[in-house]
């Protein structure tokens, strides 16, 4: 008792207290490393020190054009350096900044304008058209438009808007940036896939992002100036946070519109890229890229990747090809990556598929979590025995300050004082946490609870596929069986007998999928596969 306030004196004031925002990374670049490079998109190359006075004058343009603090900004853009100011710069002017899916239907854009209630949006002409018609379909006032033009890919403006450029010239570069008073303060809405229902907003605060921003400077052991292309969409957790993470450490974002693998290895040979994040089917797409579409070069690239437990068949490939993956989990709920499978010297001995299986694995909280871990319906861990299963559970300033007014909702994700991902995982003796699925996602056949994960897992191994999904298919005996989506790799061939019996020699019987159908599989923005769109395809064959 002896240490409150009242009786010491101590208390929290101007010098001792300020609220953590992700903002003061860009204010502190501009002041520390003003002529490095910030951002980087073909010809355009700004400064800290430019990149700054842009964020400001979209800062001072969006106040002069009405937005009040609290009120939301919305973007429709893919990864190119308007999205990049946004980042700051919406946030900057006290408002909250919604990075909408470029790739959503104009009836889904239409909710989320409607839900979200942004007062402006700035456009990619490509999008324009489903804007324009999202527009017609809103219930609520609809937002002010301003029209981003990409001279860099050749997009230019329809003239429609008010174009970015001219906005920007009626911001002042000296702007005084409207911080927040607490740290809880709403920095970002971020709506998810929306795969059972209409998506959900999810609220970020300052203080989350900061430490989010911060913590994975540690997890993914940067040091001044690294190079980072932006292969996860900004629109998805605010690209993992990344964005607003690079001043920090000096570091300079290159923009990538599209995600191509000839595109990601010119810019490593171009650029000099370091690090980069991004769904197992980037790596794929770079373990499978033909000759002409690669480039030398000379140095390791450091690879976040998450949003599907990746392949042990893939990252054994990739290993050996200049690239150190690191697999990271998290939920677009924790701000992206929370959880880190952090490399141990006693795993550097084992053969490669051997060090390929342990990188696979999802593995212990961020040091920015308080805690995560895996947990029966009693909220009891499950032993770590690599067998029992449980559901991954978070608690820490990395979750979401809840879901935009959807309070049955919130309190249901926040149950017993943790965040519920969904996630069906198992834990090892060492303590890593292992996705086996999401709760949707096991098939139940016969009585045995069956991964998707470990099949697919096994099919990735087949020289001749390039991408699976598996999903469960109803069956009258044993109530769902398991059935494979398969892409095959360019040039090579297998029929859904030669997948089977590739199966069944390395999975128990039950295991082995019963139905094997080829064909492009459905994929989100971000490169995950829709499986709730093949479940549907499953339940017609």
């Amino acid at each position: 008792m002896g240490w409150l306030a009242d009786e010491t004196g101590l208390e929290k004031c101007a010098a001792n207290h300020v609220p953590l925002t992700p903002l003061s990374f860009l204010a502190r670049a501009a002041r520390v490393f003003p002529d490095h490079a910030a951002v980087v998109y073909g010809s355009h190359r700004r400064s800290y020190a430019e990149h700054h006075a842009r964020v400001s004058r979209l800062a001072s343009a969006l106040a002069r054009a009405g937005i009040a603090p609290g009120d939301v900004v919305a973007t429709l853009l893919p990864n190119i350096p308007a999205q990049a100011e946004a980042h700051f710069g919406v946030p900057a002017c006290g408002a909250v900044l919604n990075t909408i899916n470029i790739r959503l239907d104009a009836d889904t854009l239409a909710h989320i304008l409607d839900h979200g209630g942004a007062k402006l949006v700035l456009c990619d002409p490509q999008i324009l058209p489903r804007l324009a018609e999202a527009l017609e379909i809103m219930t609520g006032s609809p937002p002010r438009v301003i029209e981003v033009a990409d001279p860099v890919a050749g997009i230019a403006a329809y003239g429609d808007y008010m174009d970015y450029e001219e906005f920007l010239a009626s911001g002042d570069p000296a702007f005084d940036w409207i911080l927040p008073q607490d740290e809880w303060e709403s920095l970002a809405l971020n709506y998810t896939s929306g795969t059972t229902g209409r998506p959900k907003g999810v609220v970020y605060h300052h203080r989350g992002a900061y430490l989010n921003a911060m913590g994975q400077v540690l997890s993914w052991r940067m040091v001044l100036h690294p190079v980072y292309l932006t292969i996860v969409p900004l629109f998805h957790c605010n690209g993992w946070c990344h964005t607003w993470m690079m001043p920090a450490i000096g570091g300079t974002l290159v923009c990538c519109r599209d995600i191509t693998a000839r595109a990601i290895y010119a810019a490593i040979a171009d650029e000099g890229v370091t690090h980069f994040g991004g769904a197992p089917i980037v790596l794929n797409m770079l373990v499978n890229a033909p000759a002409e579409e690669r480039r030398a070069f000379g140095h390791v690239v450091e690879v976040f990747t998450a949003g599907a437990p990746p392949a042990p068949a893939t990252l054994a490939k990739i290993e050996t090809m200049g690239f150190s993956v690191t697999q990271v989990y998290g939920l677009t709920e924790t701000y992206g990556p929370d959880v880190e499978c952090i490399w141990r010297s006693d795993w550097d001995s084992g053969p490669g598929p051997e060090r390929a299986a342990l990188k696979a694995r999802q593995g212990v909280g961020m040091p920015f979590m308080e805690d995560v871990a895996v947990m029966a319906p009693d909220l009891t861990p499950v032993p770590a025995d690599a067998t029992t299963r449980g559901e991954i559970l978070h608690r820490g300033n990395g979750v979401m300050k809840g879901y935009y007014k959807a309070p049955e909702a919130t309190r249901e994700a926040f149950a017993g004082g943790w965040f519920h991902s969904g996630d069906i995982a198992v834990r090892h003796a060492d303590g890593y946490a292992q996705i086996a699925d999401r709760a949707k996602d096991i098939i139940i056949s016969g009585g045995e609870n069956i991964s998707s994960v470990e099949v697919e897992n096994t099919l990735m191994g087949h020289d001749a596929v390039l991408l699976c999904a598996v999903v469960a298919k109803p069956d009258d005996r044993w109530g769902e069986v398991p059935c494979a989506f398969v892409e095959l790799k360019p040039g090579h061939e297998a029929s859904a007998a030669d997948l089977i019996a590739y199966a069944r020699q390395r999975l128990a019987g039950f295991k082995t999928p019963k139905f094997v159908v080829f064909e492009d599989l459905p994929k989100t923005s971000t490169g995950k596969i829709q499986k709730f769109e093949l479940r549907a395809r499953a339940r017609m064959l």
